[in-house]
């Protein structure tokens, strides 16, 4: 045994007295009740399981109408019921250690089988009752592993060899232990962060009453806030002294202050933005440099524009600031379009007005306000006389919209059904022969 590592030798060990113990186990009368107690424990558990479980569920199922906070709260209960169980056959066991305790003087068989209760508890947990696939990756591979440990009796002998076990990579040593405290702490946390992120976004999009700048810059503020909390308190898990990270903090100070100085600006610059609303998700604006979409989407850098062949388009937030931009939906304010024409020499033109404006009001989607249509005359063509109708709508002339296309077809059409002739160029060409005649 002294050729074998340490670790080797104190499983041998562990693996002897294991062989001890269930021999007096297999030989002891305290031991054969403790097993029967066990027996009992689970039996009745299961019994009145069956029994409750039926009642349990009716009992906490809600109406699916109902979406109110009781409502969610009966339905999060609702999913734990598979716990019933273990969970009873844990507690029936907890009341059979006291008594054989109190007769016999020992329990070690009840608090193994209790500890194997609490196994298959968190088994049941992430086979059954998680569903978020992170959760259900972290449980399968850490909690289940932690859990069959200690159903063992192993878990303070790996706890004090991880602690043991310090790690050295230059000037920074850490134990096992820490790290992975700091693994698992981290991935809760930041994994409850995502959630509670997800959550107040969800909340305050529902805030209908607030401008959609302050719904964007209020739900940014929050996920800032939820991660900060989440860093802070994982520093402090895994024992990283605070006060260290205002040396971090000066170094990244000066890196802004040198190579991030793009991502400073437009950070700013959509805080700028958010707080003052000049251009939020839904609005169609034009900037100098020749993009224009629907903003979808404005991130702490940069705000994604989808145009209507369905491409985004990814602009600086700093673009917003320091160009000028063109809002074409802002407060979903009305915009003007026009619609070009002509008729021939030979109408009343003093009756085009008339004639174009009633038919342009019979379109849907023109409006009587701020004005109604306005047919002007804008000049004197070389085959004809050219107007222009002015018209008012709500939204943009493209993608789902075609305002223009629509008003064309209605001028057509009521001049044609009041016989006024559209002209179109005419050209006189001249023939001449080789002696200029």
């Amino acid at each position: 045994m002294e050729d074998y590592p340490e670790i080797v030798q104190k499983g041998i060990s562990l693996a002897e007295q294991g062989v001890d113990l269930a021999k007096n186990w297999l030989l002891s009368p305290a031991a054969w009740s403790q097993f029967a107690l066990l027996i009992v424990a689970f039996l009745l558990a299961i019994f009145i399981a069956r029994r409750l479980r039926p009642r349990l569920s009716d009992l906490l199922t809600p109406p699916e109408d109902q979406q109110n906070i009781i409502a969610t709260s009966r339905r999060f209960v609702l999913i734990f019921i598979p716990l019933l169980l273990p969970l009873m056959a844990y507690l029936f066991t907890g009341v059979g250690e006291s008594v054989t305790r109190s007769f016999f003087g020992s329990g070690a068989v009840i608090a193994f089988g209790k500890r194997v209760f609490l196994l298959l508890a968190a088994r049941i947990l992430v086979n059954e009752i998680l569903r978020d696939p992170f959760l259900k990756l972290l449980g399968r591979y850490v909690l289940i592993p932690i859990m069959a440990l200690y159903a063992l009796g192993f878990l303070d002998f790996a706890s004090a060899w991880l602690t043991a076990t310090v790690v050295s990579l230059g000037n920074i040593s850490f134990s096992l232990m820490s790290l992975v405290r700091g693994i698992i702490a981290g991935s809760l946390l930041f994994w409850l962060g995502r959630w509670s992120n997800d959550q107040s976004h969800a909340f305050i999009s529902k805030q209908n009453e607030m401008p959609p700048a302050t719904r964007t810059l209020a739900a940014k503020t929050a996920e800032m806030v939820i991660f900060g909390v989440a860093f802070l308190l994982l520093m402090n898990i895994m024992g990283i002294s605070l006060t260290s990270l205002a040396v971090l903090g000066g170094a990244i100070g000066v890196g802004l202050g040198f190579g991030l100085q793009k991502i400073a600006s437009n950070f700013i610059s959509g805080v700028i933005l958010l707080l003052e609303g000049q251009a939020t998700v839904g609005d169609f604006v034009e900037l100098d440099g020749g993009e224009a979409g629907t903003i979808v989407k404005m991130t702490a850098r940069a705000a994604i524009l989808e145009t209507f062949d369905g491409r985004w388009i990814v602009v600086p937030n700093e673009d917003f600031i320091t160009t000028r931009v063109v809002n074409y939906s802002d407060s979903g304010s009305a915009n003007r379009y026009e619609a070009d024409f002509s008729v021939s020499y030979d109408t009343d033109i003093n009756k085009i007005p008339a004639i174009v404006e009633a038919a342009v009001a019979t379109h849907e989607g023109v409006l009587d306000a701020p004005y109604p249509p306005d047919c002007e005359l804008r000049g004197f063509g070389e085959s004809g006389v050219d107007f222009c109708v002015e018209f008012w709508v709500n939204g943009l002339d493209d993608g789902k919209n075609k305002f223009t296309s629509d008003v064309l077809f209605l001028i057509w059409n009521a001049l044609r059904d009041n016989n006024i002739e559209i002209p179109y160029p005419h050209r006189v060409v001249e023939l001449r022969d080789k002696a200029g005649k």
